[in-house]
């Protein structure tokens, strides 16, 4: 027993630290832990970023609430855009891993940091100049539009930080370095932390800046993060580390890169507009109901990322076994890290369910949001467990560089049944919110069997990248 708990001590302590093992040739269990830890870890603090950063904006009250998750429907277009060219950089470095080519991943990170800076500029210029009218556009209060833009300011004119955070990590995750990964955003949401209220209620010399200090401390401590990313990048990566000789510009290989991108984006920009609906159809209900709903959605971000983490992995796993010929072994790494993201969102579930107004009282006093939020958290824990397998699979597809499968399937079961079926429900049979909570149930318990299902079917073991 006692050597058994040492063994996994050591196997924590590389998991942490990084390790150059070969992910194509260990045994899948040690790879799935080796890579799953740091990003198990790093997932976990940009949940609890978020935690933090609305607890310290809900003492602001309920407006500056809304406003953060009315400006967090564009952040979601922003991420969308950024998670999508992760994806495609994460397929295309872990493919040239696992072909043992580094030099051609050093010279796609390279490519892809290039295209983050391009892809950032017209998001800044509309957050900076336009920021008023984008939140009067998803039915924003007058207290946003008087006070709170400022806030949508500075979170939409420094997504460029953002973009780059994503995808320099997708690089380190894809390469097999997920432990950096994880130091980076530590680092960076480490910093998030203890200046949100610092800046937010001026403490000691600094001015008390409201909900615009919340904006700033997120710009200062992932712009430091990305700091920290691009000198490791050229100086201490373990499976890749690019040259200053690969620092130019490549047309054809950043239109490569942006291709592979493009299903990536497509099924994010669909997820994430169909989002944008969903918050529109509930603000016509009340903006106690989006600062309730606000609130869900910081804690699934909370209890989702742990799963997020271990589903990176198969993203990772997939394409460096695809890339080594190794189909099989490549699947049977989606079946394991399946299995354990499942038991793990079973466990929230039961959480959910029994513990749905305590979660919310730690983040509000007022009883209408309470009862939002409270209800919400109660019918997701009907089938949230559908989730682990819906993201697994869903980064398998992603992982082998299929990332217009996923599209697709968001099309139909986001834009053509999650939004009429919100709709309907909460406006024309007038169920409100409740509609709403019980469409995306639906639609999304519904896109999680599919998905799963179509990737049991192995054509996405013949994709190229």
């Amino acid at each position: 027993m006692s050597t058994t708990k040492t063994s996994v001590w050591k196997e924590l302590i590389s998991a942490i630290k990084g390790t150059e093992a070969d992910y194509t040739q260990v045994s899948l269990k040690r790879a799935i832990f080796l890579l799953a830890v740091p990003m198990i870890l790093e997932l976990l603090m940009e949940s609890c970023f978020a935690l933090v950063d609305i607890y310290f904006v809900g003492k602001l009250g309920r407006s500056a609430v809304s406003t953060v998750g009315l400006t967090e429907t564009y952040l979601f277009l922003l991420y969308s855009l950024a998670m999508g060219l992760s994806t495609a950089v994460n397929a295309i470095v872990a493919r040239r891993i696992g072909e043992k080519n580094k030099e051609e991943a050093g010279k796609a990170a390279v490519q892809s940091i290039i295209l983050s800076v391009i892809m950032s500029i017209p998001v800044s210029l509309a957050g900076i100049f336009f920021a008023k009218d984008l939140l009067a556009l998803m039915g924003a209060d007058q207290w946003a539009l008087e006070h709170g833009y400022r806030y949508t300011q500075w979170m939409l004119g420094g997504n460029g930080v953002i973009i780059l955070l994503f995808v320099i990590n997708a690089i380190f995750r894809g390469a097999g370095d997920a432990a950096i990964a994880m130091r980076v955003l530590w680092i960076a949401n480490g910093i998030n932390i203890i200046l949100c209220p610092v800046l937010i209620f001026g403490l000691g010399p600094f001015p008390a800046l409201g909900i615009e200090g919340a904006a700033i401390a997120t710009n200062i401590g992932r712009g430091t993060g990305v700091l920290i990313q691009l000198w490791t990048l050229f100086n201490a990566g373990k499976h890749i580390k690019v040259a200053l000789n690969q620092v130019y510009w490549d047309a054809t290989m950043m239109w490569s890169i942006f291709k592979t991108s493009l299903g990536g984006i497509g099924q994010m920009l669909v997820a994430m507009t169909s989002w944008i609906f969903v918050m529109r159809i509930l603000s016509d209900v009340g903006s106690d109901v989006v600062a309730g709903c606000t609130i869900v959605v910081r804690l699934m971000m909370f209890t989702l990322m742990p799963a997020w983490g271990l589903s990176n992995a198969a993203a990772t796993l997939v394409g460096q076994n695809l890339g080594a010929g190794q189909p099989d072994r490549a699947e049977a790494s989606v079946w394991k890290i399946g299995i354990y993201n499942m038991g793990f969102l079973i466990v929230v579930s039961v959480v959910y369910f029994f513990f749905n107004e305590s979660l919310m009282r730690i983040f509000t006093q007022e009883e209408h949001m309470i009862a939002i939020g409270a209800e919400w958290l109660r019918i997701l824990s009907y089938s949230y467990f559908v989730y682990g397998w819906w993201m697994v699979a869903v980064q398998a597809f992603n992982g082998s560089g299929d990332t217009k499968t996923p599209t697709r399937i968001n099309l139909v079961f986001f834009w053509l049944i999650q939004i009429p079926l919100a709709w309907y429900l909460a406006i024309h049979l007038n169920w409100k919110q409740s509609g709403v909570f019980w469409a995306v149930l639906i639609s999304e318990t519904s896109v999680g069997l599919f998905t799963l299902w179509l990737f049991s079917k192995g054509k996405w073991k013949t994709a190229k990248v």
